[in-house]
Parts: structure tokens; sequence; C-alpha cells
């Protein structure tokens, strides 16, 4: 009986802090969608000055300050993202024992000279399917939160291995389904995490550092990311002895050798023509747009909501070559109109956008066969240059911000 009691408190408090941070997760891709449209709209208005500052010019200064510093916010709100598992992802098959080994030398400059690190890799080859960067984040993140727990210096392990679960096992609250896993361990010898502290670590904006040391967002992202890569993270933490901070991450098998594609022939410079329907409730982000295609020679009609470029697309006088949609809409959501409006007009490219990742609405996009992804915030050539793709049929890759 008590053991029955002891697992339903268990499940109850794993189903408490499950939707604890599903919520949490909610909120911070709610706010990092919002913050991206109005990095957009920041970000594109100083490219515009740009174009009209040359290097002489006493703004041109400030201009590029403004640029870095929205490049920097922008890092932060794909932390936020990465969170609430909404951040894009480039998936590819990796070889952890490669990734660490090429991540070493940054690493160590990380650590600096009073900290040690150690790595341990089983023999065997160690084959996941992840974002790369996004994995090197995750592992410079709790190597910089471990560096940090030894002030006074120590020595950080880190420990791959491999695991089969031939049924499915449950740790720390959560369970794990059966299957092939490569675990990743970092072991500090630092102050630890209080008991009392533990559970709330991977919450955003949570942090033990003092105020100015930290955003609160390293532990959160890195439990956003694994979680999205479809693995599990563990903290485990001794107060004065340190802290282990294990990762769960899908086996993959080995990839097969792929012949070596030959060098492409380099692009062909093209002037712009065409008629773009640009369709964008956020008005500062239309301004930018708009004057943005104007500028590389694109007609560009307006629309604020997917009822508005319905309605221009009813004239049937009117002729219209690609359509930039952001995603999100106040009256219906871009794949949903835009598939509607194919129905009549089927030739027409379609570009999307979004504050949230691609992966959030895969499966509508592929419903639309030809479109591509343009996470937002993008800068005034990278919406040039998917436009100018995607007219050209070259479309066939998301972008990637800078």
């Amino acid at each position: 009986m008590l053991d029955d009691v002891s697992e339903l408190k268990a499940m109850e408090a794993q189903f408490v802090q499950s939707q604890k941070m599903h919520a949490l997760g909610q909120l911070a891709g709610g706010v990092a969608h919002d913050f991206n449209n109005l990095l957009t709209a920041i970000s594109g208005h100083c490219d515009l000055l740009l174009l009209r500052h040359d290097q002489g010019d006493p703004d041109y200064p400030d201009l590029i300050q403004i640029s870095q510093n929205v490049n920097r916010a922008a890092s932060l709100v794909g932390q936020l993202l990465a969170f609430s598992r909404k951040q894009s992802m480039m998936p590819e098959t990796i070889d952890l024992r490669v990734a660490l080994s090429d991540l070493t030398h940054l690493l160590n400059r990380l650590v600096g000279e009073k900290v040690r690190l150690a790595l341990r890799h089983d023999p065997a080859g160690l084959f996941i399917r992840a974002d790369k960067r996004q994995l090197e984040q995750v592992v410079m993140n709790l190597v910089v939160n471990a560096r940090d727990a030894m002030p006074e210096g120590g020595e950080i392990r880190i420990e791959t291995s491999q695991r089969r679960l031939d049924g499915p096992q449950v740790l720390d609250r959560a369970t794990i389904p059966p299957g092939r896993y490569v675990l990743v361990t970092v072991t500090d010898e630092g102050t630890g995490i209080p008991p009392d502290r533990l559970p709330k670590i991977f919450e955003p904006f949570y942090t033990t550092k003092k105020p100015g040391e930290g955003t609160g967002l390293g532990l959160s992202t890195v439990y956003g990311i694994v979680k999205q890569t479809g693995g599990f993270i563990f903290a485990e933490s001794e107060v004065g002895r340190g802290s282990t901070f294990t990762l769960w991450l899908p086996a993959h098998d080995r990839p097969r050798a792929r012949p070596v594609p030959a060098t492409p022939a380099p692009p062909v410079t093209r002037v712009a023509a065409g008629v773009v329907l640009l369709v964008e409730d956020e008005a500062p982000v239309r301004a930018f747009a708009v004057r943005a295609l104007r500028l590389r020679g694109y007609t560009v009609l307006e629309a604020d909501s997917a009822e508005a470029a319905l309605a221009l697309l009813a004239d049937r006088a009117l002729a219209v070559d690609l359509i930039l949609t952001d995603v999100i809409l106040p009256d219906m959501d871009g794949p949903t109109w835009v598939r509607k409006a194919l129905e009549d007009r089927p030739g027409i490219k379609v570009v999307f956008v979004s504050g949230y990742a691609e992966e959030a609405f895969t499966e509508q996009k592929a419903l639309i066969p030809g479109s591509v992804f343009l996470p937002k915030p993008f800068s005034l050539v990278e919406l040039t240059s998917v436009v100018e793709r995607q007219l050209a049929g070259e479309g066939s890759a998301t972008p990637q911000p800078a």
C-alpha cells in the first residue's frame, strides 16, 4: 500500500512539473515570437539606413552598433525559443566523439587556467541525430555552468557511454522509452545545488548567480534543445561536493558514405522582376519588407490579413508571382489561407515567415509543395535573397539567420 501511495505521489509530482514546464515554454515561446517581430523591424530599418550611409559617414558606427546589438538580442530570443522547443533546427547524423573532440580547444579556453577538463569517450561509435550547432551550445552551457560552480578551480569531467533499454525506465519522475541511447555526463567538483533549488534549475530566468552574472537562460536553453532533439536531461547534486548533468540522446545508425558533390557554379546575378504579395499584420515589419523589396526592383502589393490578401487575389486581372506571408495572422494562419489562394492560382510561389521555428507548422507547410521558410528576425539581404531564389525556382532549403 505504501509503495502504491508513493508511486501515485511521484506520478502527481511528475505531472505537475510537466505542466509547469509546458506553461513556461508556451509563455517563453510567445514572448520570443513577439520580440522577433520587433527585432525584424529594427534590424530591417537599420539595414535600409546603412544603404544610405558609407563608412566615412559619422552616423555609420552608430548604425553598426544597432545592427550588432540586434544580433545579440536575437541570440537571447533564440535561447527562449530553444526552451520552448520552437527553435529552428538543422538535424544531421553526428559522431559525438568527433563533435566533442572538435570542441575541446574552445572548451579549454572557456574554463580558464584554474579548471581542468577531462574527456572520456566510449570506444564504440556514438552516433546521434541532432543540430550540431545546438549540440555544441548544450555542451558549452553545461561546461560554463560547471566552471562557475568552481570559483577556486577543480576538474570538469565529460564522459560518453551507450545504454540499451529493453523496457521503459523511470528516472527522476520521467519515463524513458525502450531503445538505444548515447549518454553524455558533465560532472563538476563545485559548490553543489541545494535540494530545494534543484527542481527549478531548468526554468527560464531562474539562476543561483548574483545579479548581472547571467541571464538565467543557460540551463533552460539546454533543457529545450535536448527535449527538441528527443532526449532527456537529469541533474544530480550534493552541496559541497558538486553536480552531475546527464543527457540521454537517442542513438542513431552510422551514416552511409556519400559521394562528394561537385562544386557548384558561381551564381548569376539577375535583375529582380516580379510581383510580390506581402501579407504581414505587424506594420513595422511590413514597412521594412515593402521598402526592401521595392529597392530590389520588385512590385509589391500589401495586405495586413489573410482576408485582405484573398480579396486582392480575387481580382483576376492582378498578376502575382510570389506570396510572402507570415504564418501567424489575426484571422487565419498562413498555410490555411495560402492553400485557398492556390486553388485558383496554382502557379504562385510561396515564402512563409515566422518568429517561430519551421518545425512548429511542418505538417501544414508540407501540404504546400515548393514553399520555403524564412525565420525572423531576417535581414534585408536574407529577405531579398530568398525571394530571388524562390522566383528563380532555387528555393529548396530553409535559409538560416546570419
